[in-house]
């Protein structure tokens, strides 16, 4: 997570790479959402500001995408599908090995902020399942004991 007094000028810079037009928004919280992994509400309040729009359109916007969150996310997402062919193959077993090891359920980050432990219905990679998925990277046909020694590597 970023220090409070280093946010604004991170977020001025952020802004200065964008033209002040109101379509400019989305890129402006997805270069917000990379840099920071969530979007601070304070940052939204700068957008809104420097757009010259209402607060509300840029949290309509911020909370419309997945791919956006208010809530701080790990450097790292950890996605375990629980799709049927996952589920079948033993995916609560490593989705619980995940929980064990990162001392977090689904939807929390850890205290130091490297990991986000979230779960999916399915990735589409169901002849590799069960599939786990950090980063951009999807590993697939994981055991309890393969997650742990994967996250013990990262």
């Amino acid at each position: 997570m970023v220090p409070a007094e280093s946010q604004g000028a991170e977020v001025a810079g952020i802004l200065e790479r964008h033209p002040r037009r109101p379509g400019e928004l989305l890129a402006i919280l997805l270069d917000l959402q990379e840099s920071y992994h969530y979007l601070p509400r304070a940052a939204l309040k700068e957008v809104a500001q420097y757009l010259a729009v209402p607060e509300s359109r840029v949290y309509s916007v911020a909370t419309f995408y997945k791919a956006l969150t208010l809530k701080p996310r790990g450097e790292r997402v950890i996605r375990t599908c629980l799709g049927t062919a996952c589920h079948l193959r033993g995916s609560p077993a490593v989705l619980e090995r995940l929980e064990e090891v990162l001392g977090i359920k689904p939807g929390e980050t850890t205290p130091d902020g490297r990991f986000t432990l979230e779960t999916v219905n399915c990735l589409g990679a169901c002849a590799l399942a069960p599939v786990v998925v950090i980063g951009d990277d999807t590993y697939g046909q994981m055991t309890p004991d393969k997650v742990e020694k994967l996250l013990r590597e990262l």
